[in-house]
């Protein structure tokens, strides 16, 4: 009886155990939703908007927020298991069976106005939580495999070349003027969209030829990935049109502009008003906890696979989603990520919430 007392203990351990890696499965959520609304269209297509910005904030003010870390042992088993890197691998072949049944949907079908523009609006979602999110994750990782996934994950968000440009230009100049995805003290989300979109496009062409140039690489060599990327991205582009039409082609487009707009959103939230103070050599100081707005608002986290624990990725770039941590002296925002991207939407609104938060200091540099 001891013995299957004991068996029975390990047993509900491992479960508890699965149970708490499961979590992230939440994350698909949003595609979930995404395929209701565009199976059922009618008012059921608004779905998606309202449970990623209605929804889910409204869940992130109910819920408490979790600031516990993992020890050294919880830190040694969640690396070692699989499922978290597959939770992030299945968002492929989701985020793309999402893209085309929605674009099937659009065309093949007899649809009124709105219904096509909620349609665009909940792929652009789906291309943003579960499409540039996960590839920003995949994109840190050493792997080949894992990158080519997540390169993948950014074609139909037409958004690429943001793997060059957000490792070697963002995690190198973050928290500094130089960095386009870095908002500056008042800033408003409308500017920080045009300035951020541009100017990190025209640093991903400026890093790759400093690659192929240190590597003693020409222009036109199979080495410049940007020029891959941009034949990539009109095959992709080219394959719509050729099976959608003109209609698909409109809405691949637009799906995709909403998508990384969402990406340009949380780049926003995630480093607005802070930033690197100067030594007396001119240089600036490393990149600390401090450089990152933190959410530990539990729903943002799973949604978003722990994308809000943003400092501490900054502050070891490599380390997994899972075992990101919080830590004390890291700015931290009021609401989740979620919350938050909504109350950018509306400038005053958000100024009057975060300036107050923004370190003197970083103001007055």
């Amino acid at each position: 009886m001891p013995k299957f007392g004991k068996i029975l203990l390990i047993s509900s351990s491992c479960v508890k155990i699965m149970m708490k890696d499961l979590k992230y499965l939440a994350a698909f959520s949003i595609p979930l939703v995404a395929f209701i609304s565009l199976y059922y269209k009618q008012s059921f297509v608004w779905s998606t908007p309202v449970f990623a910005f209605v929804m889910i904030p409204v869940l992130e003010l109910i819920f408490p927020v979790a600031t516990e870390n993992l020890n050294s042992d919880e830190v040694n088993n969640k690396l070692k298991r699989k499922i978290f890197d597959w939770l992030l691998y299945l968002n492929l072949p989701i985020v793309y069976a999402m893209v085309f049944y929605g674009i099937y949907e659009a065309t093949a079908k007899t649809i009124e106005t709105y219904e096509l523009v909620g349609i665009i609006i909940s792929i652009g979602i789906v291309l943003g939580v579960n499409g540039i999110n996960v590839a920003h994750e995949l994109g840190h990782r050493q792997t080949t495999n894992e990158r080519f996934i997540g390169k993948a994950l950014l074609l139909p968000a037409l958004y690429m070349h943001f793997y060059i440009e957000h490792n070697f230009g963002h995690h190198l100049h973050a928290a500094t003027p130089e960095d386009p995805a870095t908002a500056r003290y008042n800033q408003t989300l409308y500017s920080f969209w045009i300035t951020s979109i541009f100017r990190q496009y025209s640093n991903a062409w400026r890093i790759q030829k400093k690659l192929l140039k240190n590597n003693n690489h020409h222009f036109l060599s199979i080495n410049n990935d940007m020029l891959w990327y941009i034949l990539v991205q009109v095959c992709y582009l080219a394959f719509v049109f050729f099976f959608f039409d003109y209609t698909g082609l409109v809405i691949a487009f637009l799906a995709a502009v909403i998508g990384f707009l969402l990406l340009e959103t949380v780049n926003y939230i995630e480093h607005y008003g802070l930033i690197r103070l100067k030594s007396k050599s001119g240089r600036y100081e490393r990149v600390k906890e401090i450089h990152s707005w933190n959410s530990n608002h539990i729903i943002g986290r799973i949604v978003l696979y722990e994308l809000t624990r943003h400092s501490d990725h900054h502050y070891k770039s490599s380390k997994k989603y899972q075992i990101l941590d919080c830590h004390d002296d890291s700015p931290q925002m009021p609401y989740g990520y979620p919350t938050s991207m909504v109350l950018a939407m509306f400038p005053p609104l958000w100024f009057g919430i975060m300036n107050k938060r923004v370190p003197k200091e970083m103001i007055l540099t």
